[in-house]
């Protein structure tokens, strides 16, 4: 049997164990996970290996790109600043960033960002992967366009444009980049493993990701045959990192990448760096003894942005300001359908099944991560949750 390492309470053997059948059975190369119930660890263990040679082991320090569970943490750095900088969620973007105003962009709202409701959901063509590299030329042509959809009205996952938004926004409320905020807010004080741009002596850290292999992508509806909703879906792929980017597995395992500073995509850590940081949200704000939110500012989170077919993903999707919101009743239609309801379940994930999810009712905080990707369906994270409410 695989050997996992770390510590969990022995009511969730049975997690434990599933994780050594899953590195048996190679459907894991390595992973990592973490839950924590009423601000205590009862899981934090990992095992597997780095790499498909089984050349280098999963370690408790190990690092892997969670592509857009780095979302998670990059909403909560804006909430942070609702309640220490005076933020306002409900206050135009072009209060905090005046060049955001161009093109009737001054009624688009700080939480219509953070919902994926504010018509920016990618970058006007021609668009490459090698833009976006360019932080600020990238990010001022965001400024500069027009919006594809009434804002608040509808929304379309911000899959590439978030961070670059998200990371503007902190900018100009706090002179820091959102590398620089993460680090010195969440990082260090929580001594949770997540870095947004790996420094370069972190390198060896990090385990090698290995792509969704899919099949060829759908064609296109005719022109003429596309409604609005299609029109946008394809606008927001073509603007965005998924097809532009050349072979995936090069350039996620490149020094290029784990250097990027995409608050959206490009956040490397582990479970337990995850999970440290969001815990806070099921703790009353506060994680490891560091006061983070508010619980005001935890109910924002709760305040319904958008509920119904969202254009980028084509199924249901309820936002919140920030997060993404559990299904108060049924889930099976959601991204994770996997699920429970609730009234205060606040989660995302990223390509391959990497998540965290912050169940506020009753006080749980879920995290995952793991190197060896998979699309729908066939991704891991939902055994595992089902095999930690299974023996709460």
């Amino acid at each position: 049997m695989a050997d996992i390492h770390g510590a969990y309470d022995l009511r969730f053997e049975r997690v434990a164990q599933l994780l050594a059948d899953n590195i048996d059975l190679g459907k894991e190369v390595g992973a990592s996970l973490y839950l924590n119930i009423g601000g205590a660890d009862v899981i934090d263990i990992w095992g597997g290996w780095k790499d498909r040679e089984h050349s280098d082991a999963w370690a408790e320090d190990t690092i892997v790109n969670v592509f857009s569970g780095s979302k998670t943490v990059s909403s909560l750095a804006v909430l942070v600043l609702a309640d220490r900088a005076g933020l306002d969620v409900d206050a135009p973007v072009a209060d905090y960033w005046p060049e955001f105003a161009q093109h009737g962009k001054d009624k688009v709202l700080v939480r219509h960002l953070m919902s994926h409701t504010s018509g920016v959901s990618g970058w006007e063509e021609p668009f490459r992967f090698e833009d976006a590299f360019d932080i600020e030329a990238s990010t001022s042509r965001l400024a500069a366009q027009s919006t594809w959809w009434e804002p608040g009205t509808a929304s379309a996952y911000h899959a590439s444009t978030y961070g670059h938004l998200i990371g503007e926004l902190v900018r100009r409320v706090t002179g820091k980049t959102l590398r620089e905020f993460i680090a010195s807010e969440f990082a260090a004080p929580l001594d949770a493993a997540f870095q947004l741009g790996v420094a370069e002596a972190d390198f060896g850290r990090i385990a090698t990701i290995y792509p969704v292999e899919d099949g060829p992508a759908p064609e296109a509806a005719p022109e003429d045959l596309q409604t609005p909703a299609e029109i946008i879906n394809a606008k927001t792929r073509a603007g965005s990192f998924a097809g532009t980017m050349g072979d995936p597995f090069t350039v996620f395992n490149s020094p290029q990448w784990w250097r990027t500073e995409f608050g959206g995509s490009s956040g490397h850590t582990n479970a337990r760096g995850l999970g440290r940081i969001i815990s806070a949200l099921t703790n009353g704000g506060v994680s490891r003894g560091v006061d983070l939110l508010t619980p005001a500012t935890i109910d924002l989170i709760f305040s319904e942005q958008a509920n119904g077919i969202d254009m980028y993903y084509n199924r249901p999707i309820r936002w919140g300001i920030g997060y993404a919101l559990a299904d108060e009743t049924d889930n099976k239609r959601g991204p994770l359908p996997f699920l429970r309801p609730g009234k205060k379940t606040a989660y995302w994930y990223g390509t391959g099944g990497s998540c965290a999810i912050a169940d506020v009712e009753r006080g749980i905080t879920f995290a995952y991560t793991m190197n060896q990707c998979y699309s729908g369906r066939d991704q891991l994270n939902g055994s595992y949750y089902r095999a930690v409410y299974e023996n709460l």
